[in-house]
């Protein structure tokens, strides 16, 4: 890349920085602020309509049939939320997680971990375990930092463990196996909810006076008792879960029954009332029109930077460099952080796998590695501003200021970062499976 491409992609990376600011400072709507940024970069980069590709790429994106699973996801946390399910879970949870340091935040980690096995979706994990659990947390004087911070994470575990849109657009791209790369996010995602659960436990013996209340002793019997209590959950969890990998249902259909086993769940316990049926529909409503409007403006961005060509310049500026496989992942890692706080994980795969994709085939990179790896950097940008799209999420729940949620979330991104590392110095957290799956008798 030139010196002039160079100074004109910054520019336009600084003026997409300085109207983004500027809207958000303001107090505008998220969606409308993406909007507006998108709007202004295809008015001055672009000799194409803004309008009516604004028109197009809003109407495509809010029509798919693939996010109907979104609202009802959330639908079904709403459900669990404003009945008896969401506190019951917590007091399935808390006898077994009440002696570990750190408690009950580790209800953040474990619950977003097994729904992502659900959605395969960051906002669906992040709007449903967060509906359940920050009420919770609240209550029993947990610090409001670490609630807000270890959710935010938490919640992009659902990019990684399987079923993962961001891997299915990926394998789709450079023509590898889904289920192979299915395989390979188990192991990684479940090292990184670990290492989530570390962080937890090193604040807790950290900061002893920040710690709330312990959890009141039940010894095993009333342990096991309380356990009981977490049945109606599992069983929702299980009949979701296992529609879709029995293959008698999509991502869509399964969550369909999860929103009817959970009305069914919150009937048989009796704390199904009109009043609560309408509550959770009505905020089901809100939040998925918050995040419709998200998802719009960010589609919009991503068309307008696409159009651009800044994605792509600096890809290719990258690859003119001529690096080692080393220092090819670690300028990726900047790049992919980079781009993250403008695009979404998708968007920002489907712009420049193009060119990455034969920079790292030509580097001997394992493809199926290297979408792992797509995947930690994608998350990483779920939790970075100006459009980490989890912080937006938080922000409309808990009506946070947008930086105090940035700040909360910085220890999960750097251990993010960490993760990195261990992929690059264990490679075999990713192919293990994947090659096991291969060499296994048919």
């Amino acid at each position: 890349m030139t010196g002039f491409d160079r100074d004109a992609t910054g520019l336009k990376i600084g003026i997409f920085l300085f109207v983004m600011f500027f809207l958000l400072g303001t107090g505008i709507w998220v969606g409308l602020a993406l909007m507006g940024v998108a709007y202004m970069g295809m008015i001055g980069f672009t000799s194409r309509n803004p309008g009516s590709s604004m028109a197009i790429t809003v109407w495509t994106s809010s029509s798919s049939w693939t996010l109907t699973s979104l609202p009802l996801f959330i639908w079904m946390g709403e459900i669990l939320f404003r009945t008896r399910l969401s506190e019951d879970m917590f007091k399935g949870l808390a006898p077994w997680l009440r002696g570990l340091p750190g408690g009950l935040l580790h209800t953040n980690v474990v619950g977003c971990t097994v729904f992502a096995a659900v959605s395969g979706s960051s906002a669906a994990t992040l709007t449903t375990v967060g509906k359940m659990s920050i009420p919770e947390l609240r209550r029993r004087g947990y610090p409001e930092f670490m609630i807000i911070g270890t959710l935010a994470g938490a919640a992009t575990l659902g990019l990684m463990i399987p079923p993962s849109l961001t891997l299915i657009v990926y394998g789709v791209t450079v023509k590898e196996s889904i289920t192979a790369l299915f395989m390979a996010g188990v192991l990684p995602g479940l090292v990184l909810a670990a290492m989530f659960m570390l962080y937890i436990a090193g604040w807790s013996i950290a900061r002893p006076d920040q710690r709330p209340a312990a959890e009141p002793r039940l010894g095993f019997v009333g342990a096991l008792k309380n356990s009981v209590l977490l049945i109606p959950v599992i069983l929702l969890i299980v009949t979701v879960i296992g529609s879709m990998y029995i293959g008698i249902a999509t991502a869509t259909e399964a969550a369909a029954f999860g929103v009817v086993g959970a009305l069914v769940l919150a009937a048989v316990q009796r704390s199904l009332t009109w009043e609560s049926f309408s509550q959770s529909l009505l905020g089901a409503t809100r939040t998925s029109a918050m995040i419709a409007l998200i998802l719009m403006g960010a589609s919009f961005l991503t068309l307008s930077m696409g159009f651009t060509g800044v994605p792509r310049t600096l890809a290719a500026w990258i690859g003119g460099m001529e690096l080692s496989p080393i220092a090819l992942i670690a300028a990726l890692t900047v790049f992919y952080i980079i781009i993250g706080m403008f695009l979404d994980g998708i968007s920002a795969v489907v712009l420049t796998m193009a060119i990455i994709d034969p920079m790292v085939r030509g580097a001997g990179i394992d493809m199926i590695w290297f979408g792992i790896f797509v995947v930690v950097v994608v998350e990483m940008a779920q939790i970075t501003p100006p459009v980490g799209f989890n912080l937006f999420v938080l922000q409309g729940m808990t009506k946070h200021d947008m930086g105090y949620i940035a700040r909360t979330a910085l220890p999960m991104f750097l251990i993010m970062v960490v993760m990195v590392g261990v992929l690059v110095m264990f490679p075999q957290l990713a192919t293990w499976l994947p090659e096991a799956m291969k060499q296994a008798p048919n």
